[in-house]
């Protein structure tokens, strides 16, 4: 899977948007949910959120597409509790079952049809423990998202279709929450 990013997502590397991640995003997103203590993370992009789950996690996996941001992430968290793995989220190598849980953020949209979407969904569910929860979110739909991603791959999620769209992967209990920037959901693994 091809998915591509244009030279504005360098703002994904700012302190502003790791402030916003740490202070605002993961707070309201993950709440008081128990990831457990091996946590799958897809898309991690830049890090931002990955530097919060480090930071919050025992053992945190995650799975980044491009090979230049896994090769700076791995460099960042070498030693650490963070295994940074180079591969494609509708096409993971871990066995059925391994992570107490997972968290995709801000990244659902450079995914280039809901086909892989959905695929990514039941990768996930598949490498969770039964019950396991994941965590998602993303932006809402909009022309200026879609100006800003001018040059690269943006297909939005409408968070109506993920309850139908995450029980078809292998979750239930879906819960979604809107904001004017975006969704999250939460779900868990059947």
């Amino acid at each position: 899977m091809m998915v591509g990013m244009n030279e504005g997502h360098q703002v994904c590397d700012s302190p502003e948007w790791r402030q916003a991640v740490r202070e605002d995003i993961i707070p309201w997103a993950v709440r008081d949910v128990v990831l457990g203590d091996d946590v799958l993370e897809i898309g991690p992009g830049y890090g931002a959120t990955t530097d919060v789950f480090a930071g919050l996690l025992p053992k945190l996996t995650s799975v980044e597409i491009d090979p230049d941001l896994a090769a700076r992430l791995r460099s960042r968290y070498e030693g650490s509790n963070v295994d940074v793995v180079l591969g494609d989220a509708t096409q993971l190598t871990f066995g059925d079952g391994r992570f107490s849980g997972a968290v995709c953020f801000s990244m659902l949209h450079h995914v280039p049809s809901p086909e892989l979407q959905d695929r990514l969904f039941a990768e996930a569910a598949r490498v969770l423990q039964p019950g396991a929860p994941i965590v998602a979110l993303d932006s809402m739909p909009s022309d200026g998202l879609r100006a800003f991603h001018e040059g690269d791959t943006y297909q939005p999620i409408d968070p109506d279709t993920l309850p139908a769209r995450l029980g078809e992967a292998g979750f239930a209990d879906v819960e979604v929450r809107v904001n004017e920037y975006g969704w999250t959901a939460l779900a868990h693994r059947s």
